[in-house]
């Protein structure tokens, strides 16, 4: 008998039948075999039907309602048995070794006590998409190397806090002693929530040296769109309250920056959303178990000044 794959392939999906039917391909044409788990979010297509029509090997899971994005991913993972789970956005398609190179990363050996690792996506034009997150001592995440060419992607500088949310391998043994994705979160800043609680009970990330695939972006909620900036406007107010971070000695420093970023938004573009979704996941944080931030799971080198440049599209690509 052909043993069972070590490794569930987890595919949220919200319509967008072109670059799923691209994602999917590529997940089936792994050189490692994966089982691959599709969860339709109440598509408003017909992408589901599409995908069981052409995919009849891979399980294909249906969302009564609009879940969103962690909560999807949260019934993908559940479903799957496997000793690794790999989350995929539709809109990534993943090289042919990659779910091998996830094995290599997280082999059957939890010595280590190393949790997750984190992939490096490339974009369509060869730069850089995303290589891992890092946080700073607000709890404020970045994406590493976003923008930059490949040849400056660097595996341990910064260190490594977790996996992007575009392609994210976690040992399931990790996730069984930390939980899945907080569901109080509907997109964007999941996996930086659970990359902190990760590390507080002791789980590290490790960095994949080859790039997994390249990732399109933008395709669920549009990119930079209005949906998009209320959205993570949404999850930056609400692990604010959760980790008590104002409460915190860096409280001030954090209020500055937000007041910092939503300010020039309302000044220079009068753009309201990123400041309606903060105070949205602040009162969205009262609901929250009130945890601290690990301190060792922050990068404290980036300070003040530093953390608002590494908001500009431009900083990886210019940093030596």
């Amino acid at each position: 008998m052909t043993a069972a794959p070590e490794v569930d392939l987890v595919i949220p999906v919200h319509g967008g039948w072109d670059f799923v039917r691209s994602c999917i391909r590529a997940a089936l044409a792994q050189t490692v075999p994966a089982h691959v788990i599709v969860v339709d979010d109440l598509s408003p297509d017909d992408t589901a039907d599409r995908i069981s029509a052409e995919f009849p090997d891979v399980t294909l899971l249906r969302n009564e309602v609009n879940l969103g994005f962690a909560r999807t991913c949260n019934v993908g993972m559940a479903a799957g048995d496997g000793r690794l789970v790999m989350l995929v956005n539709s809109d990534v398609v993943l090289e042919p070794d990659a779910v091998a190179a996830a094995l290599g990363a997280l082999p059957d050996d939890p010595a280590p006590h190393v949790g997750s690792a984190a992939t490096l996506l490339l974009a369509p034009d060869g730069t850089v998409d995303s290589y891992g997150i890092v946080a700073d001592v607000t709890g404020a995440g970045f994406v590493r190397f976003h923008g930059a060419e490949l040849s400056k992607a660097d595996a341990e500088h910064p260190p490594v806090l977790g996996p992007y949310g575009a392609v994210a391998v976690y040992r399931r043994a990790a996730l069984d002693e930390v939980g899945l994705f907080d569901t109080n979160i509907f997109m964007y800043g999941e996996e930086l929530d659970l990359a902190f609680r990760l590390r507080a009970a002791g789980w590290s990330c490790v960095a994949m040296p080859e790039p997994s695939g390249m990732h399109l972006g933008g395709a669920s909620a549009g990119k930079e769109s209005a949906r998009q900036r209320r959205l993570s406007g949404f999850a930056r107010g609400y692990l604010l309250r959760k980790y008590g971070v104002l409460r915190s000695r860096w409280g001030l420093r954090a209020l500055l920056v937000e007041a910092i970023v939503t300010g020039a938004r309302l000044v220079l573009r009068r753009d309201a959303v990123s400041l309606v979704g903060r105070w949205e996941g602040w009162r969205r944080g009262a609901l929250a178990q009130r945890v601290t931030l690990p301190l060792d799971a922050v990068d404290s080198s980036i300070d003040l000044r530093l953390s608002l440049r590494m908001r500009g599209e431009r900083y990886w690509a210019a940093r030596d």
